[in-house]
């Protein structure tokens, strides 16, 4: 009786095998990698030459973001403090402190303290600090809370995914302006009251929310939203520029 099918396919099922078998560990490797802090970069801690607790600083001290990152508001990028802002406390406060010396060298030769950056996105994306934190998006949403770390890590993800969550869902990260650098702000501090008098609520709002015991963070959020027109785009230009 004739042979229906050629010899080399005796192979087959041993070579479907093969490849499932590499599609499956390749796609493991693959999700593995890119879903991990490995690669989005969560709890990368590096070394500084001057130690800066920020837990310190701002909790501790009161101090708020803007006195060192002071072009946030104004400016596409953040800068980090200078020399100078650093020493208009230091000059008086720890001036002998050992760990300092890295401050007290550049005060000198005017040769600036070599960071380590570390929230840093890729060249091909664009970043616009001032547009995100002049329409309610705290430091908070993207640092994590900074004010509570002894050393600086980053937090968040800051992919691609983690950036649309915000862009499709903004009313779940909008806060009143004057509380942006609060970095320890709740929904429940919110006085009802006093915010509607201020921003009023949504349109299709079925009660008076100035009634309400406290607001939610959806509720906060979609009355900024509509207040502000805040209306984010998903188109890669936004971004890719």
């Amino acid at each position: 009786m004739a042979n229906f099918f050629p010899r080399w396919s005796n192979w087959l099922p041993l070579k479907l095998t093969i490849c499932s078998v590499i599609i499956v560990c390749g796609l493991t490797a693959g999700t593995w990698y890119y879903v991990t802090p490995k690669y989005t970069k969560v709890g990368y801690e590096p070394i500084q030459p001057v130690p800066f607790p920020h837990d310190i600083h701002v909790s501790q001290l009161g101090m708020d973001c803007r006195y060192c990152h002071s072009f946030v508001e104004v400016a596409a990028h953040s800068n980090v403090p200078n020399t100078q802002t650093c020493m208009a406390c230091h000059q008086q406060v720890q001036k002998d402190n050992p760990k300092l010396e890295p401050v007290r060298a550049s005060w000198k030769t005017g040769e600036p303290v070599q960071w380590v950056w570390i929230h840093r996105l890729p060249d091909y994306v664009f970043y616009n600090h001032a547009a995100h934190v002049n329409r309610g998006i705290s430091c908070a949403s993207c640092h994590g809370q900074i004010n509570h770390m002894p050393v600086v890590s980053d937090a968040k993800p800051m992919s691609m995914a983690w950036c649309l969550e915000c862009h499709r869902h903004p009313e779940n990260f909008l806060r009143p302006e004057d509380q942006i650098t609060n970095l320890d702000w709740k929904p429940a501090d919110v006085s009802p009251a006093e915010f509607v008098a201020k921003y009023g609520q949504p349109k299709d709002a079925r009660e008076d929310w100035s009634k309400k015991k406290r607001l939610t963070q959806q509720e906060i959020g979609q009355t900024l939203k509509e207040r502000w027109n805040i209306q984010p785009t998903e188109n890669c230009q936004t971004c890719h520029r």
